[in-house]
């Protein structure tokens, strides 16, 4: 690989972070939203009529984060806010990512209006939504200093979280008691269907205070962000005082406590070793055209679900192994942009996203910059992959998970950066363009040698198959194996909530 060990390294340590800490906001939204509202704080008054809670974060026993949970009366409408800190360390560089949602309904739980606001470090959006009598919703969404207006469909039946705690009143507590439920993440913009089971009454130790509370288990899906399960423990009142979920192979829980706990300083938890995965044995420098045969190990329980693509086959055994061949494609010369096909996903792949804006100006600008008078598509994806890689010229940890917009303004950035915006480049001159994620390889890393990392990349849609591109390694190669493939919003790739970290490489051989 044409890249320096410590640019590696900056990747790699972005990459885990970027999508661990969207992953775990996520998966505190949820979890607040499924488990229902705060019960009355001690501070509480008639006149403000607000119940708030404040919880810990903590993952593999460390306190990362905290949530302050809040609803509020106001006339006939009930407003209810989440508002999620957390900050983890990566190669001694600690970040900090916030996420709130507010929502607004009627004391029936008829929703009215929606917002979410993310800031992934150095990097904020904000997500608003008004529903219509019609069943629409105006939305707008600010990224990257960019505006855009666009109407969607509201799910049918979908709730936000006054009427998901109606529904969890009505459904009530008793032992034995299932029941679904269907919500809407004001952050994917997607209905999120649930399955709750109520258990028994059990003892639960909250940060040394122990209490009898009644055992929730949730698991929660949809079509593309895969499924996740929590353990919520609910008082009389329906409060959740603590939750528990699978994070990446690791524990993480979300726990009632003092405001001033809550708010107290985080501990140091750097997490890049448990994503790097050393290979079975050294592959070397691999050309573009080299082929690699692997072999992954669930860990503990884990069920692996590695996708198979235009650029290698996975076969998953009776014993929960999955055997890989990773053969990258060559793009075919000949075919012109921008593509004129009819292939629903590519078609789909042309259309810009939250974070690769296509149809930013900026973006446009750049990109035909990039291209030149090139048409032919092979080619000019290749002359965008050696742009991106060359304007991008600032490796910076402090970065959490930036747009495509934000990219060119500041020039910096990690894998992640690299692929949204070569995504984005891509679409802009008629290449239908997707981010992948996934683990790559590097014969050397530090003092480490022949390890494996969380990356991202990219694939295009030249000549009826699926093309990788990688900007920031220079190169695509068969060391890349993707896990997630998507628009580029963070929340494509949750499913690697259940996949990162919960395998290792026990073969690796090259063919």
């Amino acid at each position: 690989m044409r890249k320096t060990a410590i640019a590696l390294l900056l990747s790699l340590a972005s990459c885990a972070m970027t999508l661990s800490l969207a992953s775990c906001a996520m998966t505190q939204s949820l979890v607040a939203t499924t488990s229902g509202p705060a019960k009355p704080a001690a501070t509480a008054t008639a006149a403000t009529d607000q119940q708030v809670e404040y919880l810990a974060v903590l993952l593999e026993g460390k306190k990362i984060g905290h949530a302050i949970q809040s609803r509020t009366l106001a006339g006939e409408q009930v407003i209810t806010a989440n508002q999620t800190v957390l900050t983890m360390g990566r190669s001694g560089v600690s970040i900090t990512v916030k996420q709130s949602e507010t929502t607004v309904e009627t004391r029936e739980g008829k929703p009215l209006s929606f917002r979410n606001e993310q800031d992934m470090a150095s990097s904020k959006q904000v997500v608003e939504g008004k529903l219509r009598d019609d069943g629409k919703v105006d939305l707008t969404t600010i990224a990257g200093g960019s505006v855009q207006h666009k109407v969607i469909d509201w799910p049918e039946g979908a709730l936000l979280s006054e009427g998901l705690r109606l529904e969890e009143q009505a459904a009530g507590l008793k032992n034995g008691t299932t029941y679904s439920s269907k919500s809407f993440s004001s952050e994917t913009l997607k209905p999120l269907e649930a399955r709750i089971a109520i258990g028994p009454e059990v003892q639960v130790d909250l940060l040394g205070r122990v209490l009898r509370l009644v055992e929730v288990k949730t698991t929660i899906t949809t079509g593309t962000l895969g499924t996740i399960e929590t353990t919520s423990y609910v008082d009389k009142d329906y409060q959740a005082l603590k939750t528990v979920t699978s994070f990446m192979g690791m524990k993480m829980e979300m726990v009632s406590c003092t405001k001033q706990f809550a708010l107290s300083p985080e501990q140091d938890l750097d997490f890049l070793d448990r994503f790097i995965l050393q290979s079975p044995k050294p592959l070397g420098e691999l050309s573009s055209s080299a082929a690699v045969g692997y072999e992954l190990t669930p860990l503990k329980e884990a069920k692996l679900d590695i996708p198979s693509t235009d650029n290698q086959k996975a076969t998953t055994g009776p014993d929960g192994k999955v055997r890989l061949e990773i053969r990258p494609l060559v793009a075919p010369a000949g075919q012109k942009i921008p593509y004129a096909g009819n292939d629903p996903q590519a078609l789909a792949a042309l259309k810009p996203g939250r974070f690769v804006q296509s149809d930013d100006q900026k973006v446009v600008k750049l990109a035909r910059q990039a291209i030149g008078e090139e048409k032919d598509a092979a080619a000019a994806a290749h002359k965008l992959e050696a742009f991106v890689r060359q304007y991008i010229h600032k490796k910076d940890l402090t970065v959490g998970y930036a747009s495509a917009g934000e990219v060119v303004e500041s020039r910096e950035g990690d894998c992640t950066e690299h692929a949204v915006l070569l995504a984005a480049m891509c679409k802009a001159v008629g290449l239908p363009a997707q981010v992948v994620v996934g683990v790559a390889y590097v014969p050397s890393l530090g003092d480490r040698k022949d390890v494996f990392g969380p990356h991202a990349w990219v694939q295009v849609f030249i000549g009826g198959k699926w093309i990788g591109l990688d900007a920031a390694l220079g190169a695509f190669d068969a060391g890349h194996i993707a896990l997630a493939a998507g628009d580029g919003d963070p929340d494509n790739f949750f499913n690697l909530v259940n996949t990162l970290g919960n395998f290792k490489i026990t073969q690796a051989q090259r063919k």
